[in-house]
C-alpha cells in the first residue's frame, strides 16, 4: 500500500521503520530536522564540541519495553545516567536534592521539612490503596483526602509532577489521581529504594534517529508540512504547504492530536470529540551555562531541579533545570544546564540554544479520550499515534506506533 506518515518524532519514525519494508511510505515533516523531541545540538563550552540533548534525554529498561528493544535492535550505544531530583525555592529560601536532603543545614531545624519527609513516606504507603476506592478522583482530591501537608504538596509532589510532565503545579493538581499514581508506582517513585537504573544515548539521541531513518531516508520530505487531509473515493488526499496534492491508501498521523484534528478536512464527530480533548502546554527550552539556575548549595544539585521564585508557585508554566553534565556523558569542565521556562534570562554570553516544545496535558477529559482512541483507529484508512495516548513519553509514542503497525498487518522485528 501507499502510506503517508505525518510527523517524524519517535512515533512517526517508529511507524515508518516498521511499515517501510512492506509498503510504499512517505514521511512528511514540517520542520528542518528529524526526531521531534529527539533533538541533539552541538555546543562548545570549552572549545570542544559536545552533543547535548534538548528534549528526549533518558529511558530505563523496566518501563521502556519497546524503546529498549528497538535500541538493541539498531545497536544504539547507551550509557548509565542519573535521575536525582531537587528543588530551589525563592532564591535559596528552601533547597534540597534527593541525594542531599540536608545539604541545606537549616532543614534540620525545620519542623515543616520533617513533616514533608513524613508525608512522602505516608503518600508512598497510602496512594495505591486510595486508588482502589477512589478511581475517579483528581490528584488534588487525593492529597486533600489523605490530609497531606502544604510543604509536601508544593515542594515535593506538585514540584516533581510538574517537572515530569512539563506543566504548571496548578495543572498537575487536575490530573486524574489514577494516571499520576500509576505512573509513580510503575517508575518506583512510591518507594525510596526501588528506582530503576536510567540510561541515555551516548552521543545524543540523534544517534538513534540516524539509525532508525537510514533505510527510508529517501522517503522523507523535510520542511514539508501538511495543510489538509481529505477522504475521497476510498482513498486519502494529502495537501502539503507547497500546494502539492498526493493520494494515499492509508494515513498515519504521528503528530500531536490537536494538529491532526486541524489537518482533517471534514473530521467526524468521533474525531472531533476524541482528538479535541487533548490539550498541550508550550514550554521554552534554554540551553546555557548559568549556574544561578541551580541550587546555591552544591550538595542540593540534582539532575532535575524544580525552580520557583515564590514560596507559592502561581506560574502558568513550570520552571526547572536539567543538569546535563550529570545526565549525559559530557564531562564536568564547564556547566551545561537546560532550563525550562526560566523566570529570568540566563546570562547572555552563556546561552547556547533556545527552542520551544509542546507537551500534552493530562486532564480527566484527555485520559477519558485515551480510552476511546480505538473508536477512530483505521476508520476511513486513518490511523493515529503519539505520546498523548498514554503518559506522554518516548515509550508511549513508540508503543502507539507499534500498535498501529500491527493493526495494518506488520510484525515487529524486535519482538
Amino acid at each position: 500500500m501507499k502510506i503517508a506518515i505525518i510527523g517524524s518524532g519517535i512515533s512517526g519514525l517508529g511507524a515508518a521503520y516498521l511499515l517501510h519494508p512492506h509498503h510504499n511510505i512517505t514521511v512528511y515533516e514540517k520542520g528542518n530536522y528529524l526526531g521531534g523531541h529527539s533533538r541533539t545540538i552541538d555546543i562548545s563550552p570549552k572549545g570542544t564540541q559536545t552533543p547535548v540533548d534538548t528534549g528526549f534525554i533518558v529511558f530505563n529498561h523496566r518501563n521502556y519495553y519497546h524503546l529498549t528493544r528497538l535500541f538493541k535492535h539498531l545497536n544504539v550505544p547507551t550509557i548509565e545516567s542519573d535521575m536525582s531530583f531537587g528543588a530551589s525555592i525563592q532564591d535559596g529560601w528552601l533547597e534540597y536534592g534527593s541525594k542531599g536532603m540536608f545539604a541545606q543545614k537549616r532543614n534540620l531545624l525545620r519542623p515543616r521539612y520533617w513533616k514533608m519527609i513524613r508525608d512522602i513516606l505516608s503518600f508512598n504507603k497510602k496512594a495505591l490503596p486510595y486508588l482502589e476506592k477512589n478511581k475517579d478522583a483528581t490528584l488534588e482530591e487525593c492529597l486533600n483526602d489523605l490530609k497531606l501537608g502544604d510543604w509536601f504538596k508544593r515542594y515535593y509532589l506538585q514540584a516533581m509532577g510538574a517537572a515530569i510532565w512539563s506543566c504548571s503545579v496548578e495543572t498537575i493538581l487536575k490530573f486524574p489521581a489514577r494516571t499520576f499514581i500509576r505512573f509513580f508506582d510503575n517508575h518506583g517513585l512510591l518507594s525510596v529504594n526501588q528506582h530503576p537504573q536510567w540510561y541515555t544515548v551516548k552521543g545524543g539521541s540523534r544517534e538513534y534517529v540516524q539509525r532508525i531513518s537510514a533505510s527510508f531516508h529517501d522517503h522523507i520530505r523535510l520542511n514539508c508540512g501538511v495543510v489538509s487531509v481529505k477522504r475521497k473515493n476510498g482513498k486519502v488526499e494529502v495537501l502539503d504547504d507547497k500546494d502539492n496534492t498526493e493520494t494515499y491508501d492509508q494515513i498515519v498521523f504521528a503528530c500531536h492530536a490537536d494538529q491532526a484534528l486541524k489537518m482533517l478536512d471534514t473530521p467526524s464527530k468521533d474525531e472531533e470529540r476524541i482528538l479535541g480533548n487533548f490539550t498541550y502546554q508550550k514550554n521554552l527550552v534554554v540551553v546555557h551555562g548559568d549556574t544561578s539556575f541551580m541550587p546555591r548549595k552544591k550538595g542540593s544539585w540534582a539532575s532535575w531541579v524544580y525552580l520557583s521564585e515564590q514560596q507559592e508557585d502561581k506560574s502558568e508554566s513550570v520552571s526547572l533545570s536539567y543538569w546535563m553534565n550529570n545526565l549525559q556523558d559530557i564531562g564536568h569542565d564547564a556547566p551545561v544546564i537546560i532550563t525550562l521556562n526560566p523566570g529570568r534570562q540566563p546570562a547572555g554570553h552563556l546561552i547556547y540554544d533556545v527552542n520551544e516544545f509542546e507537551h500534552p496535558v493530562f486532564t480527566k477529559d484527555a485520559v477519558d479520550a485515551q480510552e476511546q482512541i480505538s473508536a477512530i483507529q483505521g476508520k476511513d484508512n486513518l490511523w493515529f499515534c503519539g505520546a498523548y495516548q498514554q503518559y506522554g513519553f518516548h515509550e508511549d509514542a513508540l508503543a502507539s506506533a507499534v500498535r498501529v503497525a500491527q493493526k495494518i498487518g506488520v510484525s515487529i522485528p524486535w519482538e
